[in-house]
């Protein structure tokens, strides 16, 4: 009977290892951000090395060389490793939540967003959630992080009243520490006062 393992690369590519003892194939696949690893299929007799999208590799047996490198069509992913596809978590939902200037308030946009973070959570079912909070550079080092926190703690309340569990979610400040849009210091910048909700 054929075993199918489905694994997590860290260098951003999704591997799939489908066979027995006796042959084994290995397809590399993009992550969820479309960005393509690197996987080294090696045994005693030779290697090849996968660094592109659906590249495969199929080894005989533990004592042959890995086969050539060729290109899988989506087809036959899906026909050879239907299981393990089904079987993969959902990539995590990200959502950001801008802020009035030096405020905890968010903006009506932002507000219009907060039933869809609800949902998303709901229908997940999720029990890991991590908040973070962000400023843009006015104001010092100091004041920004508490003002990070002070976000954070503001979409925290809000999901908790709606039913959240308060054990579910982690909240952090990185303050101005990590902006989507470098600036010098003390310049406003409306894509830096933000929320960061990452639901897995």
């Amino acid at each position: 009977m054929n075993k199918v393992v489905i694994s997590l690369v860290g260098l951003g590519a999704l591997v799939f290892l489908a066979g027995c003892a006796a042959r084994s194939t290995v397809v590399l696949l993009p992550d969820p951000d479309g960005n393509v690893g690197q996987v080294v299929v090696a045994n005693a007799r030779g290697q090849q090395v996968l660094n592109k999208a659906n590249q495969s590799v199929t080894v005989a047996g533990r004592d042959a060389q890995p086969g050539d490198v060729r290109t899988m069509t989506p087809e036959e992913i899906r026909s050879v490793f239907s299981d393990a596809l089904a079987a993969r978590p959902l990539p995590p939902a990200r959502f950001i939540l801008y802020f009035l200037m030096d405020s905890d308030e968010l903006t009506r946009e932002s507000k219009a967003i907060v039933p869809e973070v609800l949902h998303t959570i709901r229908k997940r079912g999720s029990v890991d959630i991590v908040i973070s909070g962000h400023t843009d550079t006015v104001a010092t080092q100091e004041y920004n992080y508490k003002l990070g926190l002070d976000r954070t703690k503001a979409i925290y309340d809000i999901l908790v009243a709606k039913g959240v569990a308060a054990s579910s979610i982690t909240a952090t400040s990185h303050g101005e520490g990590n902006p989507l849009v470098k600036t010098d210091d003390n310049v406003p910048e409306p894509r830096n006062r933000r929320v960061e909700i990452v639901i897995k």
